[in-house]
């Protein structure tokens, strides 16, 4: 490899790198504008949004916003535990995609038995989902005599849109609403080695959802 194109690899990955930021918004709607009190004993549930056979919120990104929002003052139910406790109803062919159903659902003494004797107060019904947009470039990889190595360059765009919905288990209303988008660009460079330069698109979805969903809640 000649000294000129080291130097121009190294300047194109610096500007790539320089790129490499996923760009997030964060959208809230609060009817009363104020952070809702919660008791010592009472806890919040992350829930996804599944519909049976073709749809299903991605479980690591839900764990990953329950996992934002905990903290000394807000406990947190894990979503397994309370599908499991609840069975069937909350599984994809019976789960409530609105709060018609969920309030239906909430004046069945048993089902409310179950989920006071959780402590669950608040439930937040989390649906959406991460996609690949545009893709453009291309990689290819040999192997000769001499050795192998890959060569070209890829890249392509990422989208994470989810929207969050919190209930009042009790009071079977809703406190509020967020929806965050964020977008990024992820680079594949071929130079002998593949080096992926990915944008965390995901991840600043979930830190930043998890984190205004705290702010939500407050020690009564």
């Amino acid at each position: 490899m000649s000294p000129i194109y080291k130097i121009i690899t190294a300047s194109s990955l610096l500007a790539i790198l320089a790129g490499c930021s996923a760009t997030t918004t964060i959208d809230e709607y609060r009817p009363s504008g104020d952070p809702i009190e919660l008791n010592a004993d009472e806890r919040v549930v992350v829930l996804g949004r599944r519909d049976a056979g073709h749809y299903e919120t991605d479980r690591e990104f839900i764990d990953c916003v329950a996992k934002q929002m905990k903290g000394a003052d807000i406990g947190i139910l894990p979503e397994a535990q309370f599908i499991d406790s609840i069975y069937p109803w909350f599984e994809p062919r019976t789960a409530p995609k609105g709060l018609p159903r969920l309030k239906k659902l909430m004046r069945d003494p048993s089902i409310k038995t179950v989920v006071d004797n959780q402590s669950v107060r608040y439930l937040v019904w989390l649906d959406g989902s991460t996609e690949t947009l545009d893709k453009g470039g291309s990689i290819s990889c040999a192997i000769g005599p001499g050795g192998g190595g890959c060569f070209g360059f890829a890249q392509w765009n990422k989208l994470s849109v989810y929207e969050a919905i919190v209930w009042d288990l009790q009071d079977l209303q809703e406190m509020g609403r967020l929806r965050v988008d964020s977008e990024g660009t992820s680079y594949l460079i071929g130079a002998v080695a593949p080096i992926p330069l990915l944008t965390p698109v995901k991840s600043d979805a979930c830190s930043s959802l998890g984190k205004q969903l705290k702010t939500f809640f407050t020690a009564s």
